[in-house]
């Protein structure tokens, strides 16, 4: 590990001008941490956000369920508010990783992180939730933007994330067994404005697959999520899996999905 300086801000306008001015932002380190460890990170400094008050918690706003950025995976996975309204999200959370990631990573860095095998920004994708920062407020649809990418500028971090109750939701994730991320994972959700339907796993990064959201929203069913067909052109191939045995993968854990739901 390089070498770097630690600072411990105490407030989110102190912590946006650290990062302004090239820190780091230390949110659960999981990913961050490790990269410094193997030298392949090297920040200098680093602006630990553990010390903001401000950054923890869950509350309910009406249907809308309202996530501190430093909330950790393990209160998103036991929180009663979070189980009575979503309870898919609680269900992903509690399967991230192993108890150690899910103690110390936070669902603000996950999602800031945006890595392409993540399962949080597959939620907040679909569930059409809004990403809220020191500055503005962020819909899920513009704040993904590719691999390790997001729509989040120099000195902007994530606050909090609010999510809108579904009608119904369920996460199906294949498990990548060395790493615990998803080897393919799907989130379906039936909202207000109709089905939305998010991956993560399978591309360089979440997407919504809009072939699955017009079948579905035309049929709710078993059938006709197995009809669509899943172009593999785009899709990631690895030592894990091949691109056509992603796109497999996205059809069976949809069918899967919706047959939960329809349970």
């Amino acid at each position: 590990m390089y070498s770097f300086t630690l600072e411990r801000p105490a407030t989110v306008a102190d912590a946006a001008k650290l990062a302004a001015g090239g820190a780091k932002l230390l949110a659960g380190g999981q990913t961050l941490l490790a990269s410094m460890k193997q030298r392949l990170s090297d920040p200098g400094q680093l602006a630990d956000l553990s010390g903001i008050k401000d950054l923890s918690g869950i509350r309910r706003e009406g249907s809308t369920v309202v996530i501190g950025a430093m909330t950790k995976h393990i209160d998103v996975a036991n929180s009663a508010d979070v189980k009575a309204a979503i309870p898919a999200l609680a269900d992903l959370a509690a399967h991230i990783g192993d108890r150690q990631v899910r103690a110390m990573g936070t669902i603000g860095g996950s999602v800031a992180n945006n890595d392409p095998a993540a399962c949080y920004p597959s939620a907040v994708l679909a569930l059409g939730a809004t990403i809220h920062t020191n500055t503005r407020k962020i819909s899920a649809d513009d704040f993904f933007q590719g691999m390790f990418s997001t729509a989040l500028n120099d000195g902007e971090l994530i606050t909090a994330i609010s999510f809108p109750a579904p009608k119904k939701a369920c996460y199906m994730k294949f498990v990548q067994p060395a790493s615990r991320f998803a080897l393919v994972g799907v989130f379906v959700a039936q909202t207000d404005s109709g089905v939305r339907v998010a991956v993560t796993g399978a591309g360089n990064g979440v997407f919504r697959h809009t072939g699955l959201e017009a079948a579905l929203n035309a049929s709710f069913t078993v059938a006709s999520a197995a009809a669509v067909k899943i172009d593999s052109a785009d899709l990631n191939a690895d030592i894990h899996a091949s691109a056509a045995y992603r796109a497999n993968l996205i059809s069976v854990q949809t069918q899967r999905a919706v047959a939960k739901m329809l349970a």
